[in-house]
């Protein structure tokens, strides 16, 4: 039943409550996917089999009886190896994290998932302790792109991406400190949501403090509109969480884009030097939007490049994060890592606070923005996915991950609810992603936007090939 493998979450629930297949089926043509995958594109750091198909035998039972536990009863999910999931270590890429210890507790995400009756497939591939754009790490190696294997497929929730991307379980969760469900949501050709801030509750707290989200990478926005419906309530354990959502988001992505105020920015005024396929694959889902009654209007957000500011929260971020390892565990680290980490612990608290005030501004900046339009547009990264195994495009000049991803970490700056959604390929057949960014709790706002461009065909690529050889 490889067919299976080809549905959405929202396809699999109606499924499973029509008697056309069982979470069993579904399940098991979604472990075989990943199996046949994992050796070219390398999407996962473990798959679970037993245990996978135990819990979806539970689930077809409640399903038989009509007493499904949740939204996702049966649902093939799969979660980046940076979030705690109990029963197997979380090694966030790291050769420093020891496999050993209890492993008992879930993430809030993972939590309120297997509250649902969410079916865990396994681990996605993550670069170390998520720290860049792409996702190779001395644990895992290189996780590659679905549509072109010499490719990057992205990061930092790069593993996920291409699980969903090829059919490895239709859901995901990912985390995102700079664009990292986004730039590879872009790179693979699915959809994925940054949510507004504490929207989707994290514990442990990241070491890059609130910059980093939690979030769902999924098939459509419809897809992660019920993800949303799952994870996004309370948990004590996140102090910075936010209460209750105010509606159910699957049910707000009916209203449409008539009278929506776009504002659709091509290069942040000039200030982004965009790939020309890039820019005319985002300008024609602008064109739809337009189509369908949004206002639309080319209008920049006010603000320069924050990028020295977000590398003094970032790189201090890394410090914090290896700041107990000691010098023979440091040798172990991505040399790349190593590095942000050294420049990380020259910034002074001061540095760090002046930083702080950088956002603050762009957050204020961004907030008077919203007065007067609903949505911002832009493309999601200006190229399209570059040779797998290195941090920058070869021949680039660049030096780090964030100089390729200028209209991502700007709005974890922020903390504005931000998505991708697929809107064509480039001339080699490479996604590209078009960005929805809402005002600060617009996250039903930006996945409405994104639904709106999927249901006028505007959203959406064609999928890469079935069975990628190595």
């Amino acid at each position: 039943m490889t067919e299976l493998t080809e549905l959405t979450a929202v396809r699999l629930v109606e499924g499973y409550r029509k008697g056309e297949f069982s979470p069993v089926d579904a399940v098991r043509a979604a472990l075989r996917r990943a199996e046949e995958i994992q050796p070219a594109v390398n999407a996962f750091v473990r798959l679970d089999e037993e245990a996978a198909l135990g819990r979806a035998a539970e689930s077809a039972e409640r399903w038989r009886r009509g007493e499904p536990a949740g939204l996702v009863d049966g649902v093939p999910v799969s979660v980046k190896d940076i979030l705690l999931m109990r029963g197997g270590p979380t090694l966030r890429g790291s050769r420093t994290v020891s496999a050993s210890g209890a492993w008992d507790e879930d993430a809030p995400a993972v939590a309120r998932l297997r509250e649902h009756g969410a079916v865990f497939l396994g681990r996605t591939t993550t670069p170390e302790f998520g720290w860049k754009g792409v996702t190779d790490s001395p644990v895992s190696g290189v996780t590659r792109n679905p549509y072109d294997l010499s490719r990057t497929s992205g990061g930092s929730s790069g593993g996920s991406a291409a699980a969903v991307a090829l059919g490895a379980g239709p859901l995901s969760l990912g985390t995102d400190g700079g664009g990292s469900v986004r730039i590879p949501g872009s790179f693979c050709g699915i959809f994925a949501l940054k949510p507004t801030y504490g929207r989707v509750p994290l514990y442990p707290a990241s070491a890059f403090g609130t910059l980093s989200h939690v979030g769902p990478m999924a098939r459509d926005a419809a897809d992660a509109a019920l993800m949303m419906d799952v994870i996004s309530g309370p948990d004590p354990r996140d102090w910075s969480g936010l209460g209750p959502a105010a509606g159910s988001y699957a049910d707000a992505l009916s209203g449409g884009v008539r009278g929506l105020r776009v504002a659709y920015s091509p290069s942040l005024g000039g200030q982004v030097a965009v790939r020309p396929d890039v820019a005319a694959a985002v300008r024609r889902g602008v064109e739809g939007l337009a189509a369908l009654g949004a206002y639309v209007e080319e209008a920049d957000p006010d603000f320069t490049d924050p990028v020295e500011s977000f590398h003094v929260l970032w790189f201090s971020g890394a410090a914090r994060v290896t700041q107990r390892l000691g010098a023979r565990q440091r040798e172990l680290l991505d040399p790349g890592l190593r590095e942000i980490v050294g420049l990380g612990e020259r910034f002074s608290a001061l540095d760090y606070l002046a930083a702080v005030d950088v956002r603050m501004e762009l957050g204020r900046r961004m907030g008077r923005f919203h007065e007067t339009y609903d949505v911002l547009v832009t493309p999601t990264v200006p190229i399209t996915a570059f040779e797998a195994g290195v941090e920058v495009p070869g021949g680039s000049g660049l030096r780090r991950w964030t100089g390729w991803t200028p209209f991502t970490y700007p709005f974890n700056m922020t903390q504005q609810p931000a998505a991708t959604v697929p809107v064509g390929v480039d001339g080699a057949g490479l996604p590209v992603g078009l960005q929805v960014v809402g005002a600060r709790h617009g996250d039903g706002v930006v996945l409405r936007t994104a639904h709106a461009l999927y249901a006028t065909g505007a959203g959406g690529v064609a999928p890469p090939r079935s069975s990628p050889r190595p």
